[in-house]
């Protein structure tokens, strides 16, 4: 398409907000044509702030204004599913936070729908595919040179979890990330799920079980682990160390810049994912307007939500349950192959 791209944005809480100000002030090609929040005041004042943004309660009102193009939903997953096919129903590009939906069933009705549509419209924000780190670990995996993956070693800490966050979000909330980045570098489906539950941290508010060591099966013959650690007290880390056949590759370790001073070596660790991911979040706004301004979808598609909201399931369920349990998964259709 000629011209700008007119978004309007859905949800302008912490992830809504922040989108606001990137496609406002980092993206090239966009403005932020309208903002809805069921906040009126809180929505009325963003939009006063930009120029020609309308301020909506509704979606599908904001959806409907003069200038919106394009779509970014970042309002509360269980609120996901109308908007995107509120989105369908106008034909309109969409960046959808994560989750896709909070569950299978209604990824799998948001596939049916964008399937009737005989188009792709949906991009899910999986953002780590656009760090810089995992970009140069999944390409060299690509060329093949370490050999078959074998296993994957991932670490997710983050520094305290706020008021309300349930032993269910550690899957559905964080796990989910490395759901989706072991999908992307390794190329196989996650075919089973184990969750391995030490005494909680001293750290862990009261009724959390925290930390957790999720277990991965997948379809390609890899065995993933993931540390979830969301009260270590100390910084946020994302890491990730693949055997292969020939070979192992790390990354996340953050020693970008090292001092030496006053008899010590060191460096700094990230607070919170914002700051650790800020590049990737404006990498991946700025490739998913390029391409919606080309009239191309590119990026973690609507079968990736849904694929991994059924491991997330399969998680959830080994939490509780304890034991192996397999991941439920339909066949993927030919659309998003």
């Amino acid at each position: 398409m000629a011209g700008t791209l007119g978004v309007a944005v859905i949800g302008t809480g912490r992830m809504g907000a922040d989108h606001v100000r990137r496609l406002h002030e980092v993206t090239s090609g966009a403005r932020v044509a309208a903002v809805v929040d069921v906040d009126a005041e809180r929505v009325k004042r963003i939009a006063d702030g930009i120029e020609g943004c309308s301020a909506h309660t509704d979606p599908a009102a904001a959806m409907a204004a003069d200038g919106v193009d394009a779509v970014l939903i970042a309002s509360p997953g269980p609120a996901h599913e109308a908007a995107l096919l509120a989105a369908f129903e106008h034909d309109l590009p969409v960046l959808c936070e994560k989750p896709l939906t909070p569950g299978s069933a209604s990824a799998l009705r948001v596939l049916e729908a964008e399937q009737r549509l005989g188009h792709r419209r949906v991009q899910v924000g999986f953002m780590r595919r656009y760090d810089a780190e995992y970009v140069k670990l999944k390409s060299l995996l690509d060329t093949g040179q370490l050999g078959r993956p074998l296993m994957l070693h991932n670490r997710h800490r983050n520094v305290a979890t706020p008021p309300g966050f349930s032993t269910e979000m550690l899957i559905n909330d964080s796990v989910v990330h490395e759901m989706d980045i072991t999908r992307w570098l390794l190329g196989h489906e996650i075919t089973a799920v184990t969750v391995l539950k030490p005494t909680p941290s001293g750290n862990a508010p009261e009724g959390l079980q925290d930390p957790q060591l999720v277990l991965f099966e997948t379809a390609g013959g890899a065995i993933v682990d993931v540390e979830i650690n969301v009260n270590c007290g100390f910084g946020y880390q994302v890491q990730a160390e693949v055997v292969c056949e020939r070979g192992t590759a790390r990354i996340g370790d953050g020693h970008s810049l090292v001092t030496n001073m006053a008899g010590r070596w060191g460096g700094t660790i990230a607070q919170d994912f914002t700051e650790r991911f800020e590049d990737a979040y404006d990498r991946q706004m700025q490739a998913w307007v390029d391409a919606t301004r080309r009239g191309e979808i590119t990026g973690p598609t609507a079968w990736d939500g849904y694929a991994t909201a059924a491991v997330c399931e399969a998680g959830v369920r080994a939490q509780r349950e304890g034991g192996r349990v397999e991941v439920e998964l339909t066949e993927r259709p030919s659309f998003y192959a």
